[in-house]
């Protein structure tokens, strides 16, 4: 296993089947974020949403999308799946984790399941007590790590 790849299956072990994210979405020049149930499934990222809500028209215009949580930032390619009832790996892993809103909107008509397929993840790391700048680059698949200077 490559650098890459093991870094990478560090990283997606450490946040789990489930994590809340920060979800940004742009069109037109206009940027919003939001906080959002991300279920992380072999290393790309899903989550629901309506498909009358703003970041449904964004993701629709423009597909390049990130996700931010604690000290890692993920930019990556958000593809419509479909409903979510639809995608029985998804929905099992929301309805555990996401209990309260599986029930509540998982099952509505205007729901729609998003993948987040990661090109690009940088976080931050300390050892030390010195601060570095891990990166993964999803399209070249290399890994650095780089001391950060002030």
């Amino acid at each position: 296993m490559s650098n890459f790849e093991d870094k990478k299956a560090e990283i997606i072990a450490n946040l789990g089947s489930s994590k809340n994210m920060v979800l940004s979405t742009s069109y037109n020049d206009k940027v919003t974020s939001r906080m959002m149930s991300v279920i992380v499934i072999d290393g790309e990222f899903y989550f629901q949403t309506d498909k009358n809500f703003r970041k449904y028209n964004q993701i629709k215009n423009n597909p390049n999308v990130s996700l931010c949580c604690d000290n890692i930032s993920v930019e990556g390619i958000c593809t419509e799946l479909g409903k979510p009832a639809d995608n029985q790996k998804f929905i099992a892993l929301f309805e555990k984790h996401y209990n309260w809103s599986y029930n509540m909107y998982s099952m509505l008509d205007n729901e729609r399941l998003f993948k987040i397929t990661p090109e690009y993840i940088r976080l931050w790391t300390y050892e030390n007590s010195k601060p570095y700048i891990e990166i993964l680059d999803f399209k070249s698949g290399e890994y650095s790590k780089t001391l950060y200077e002030c």
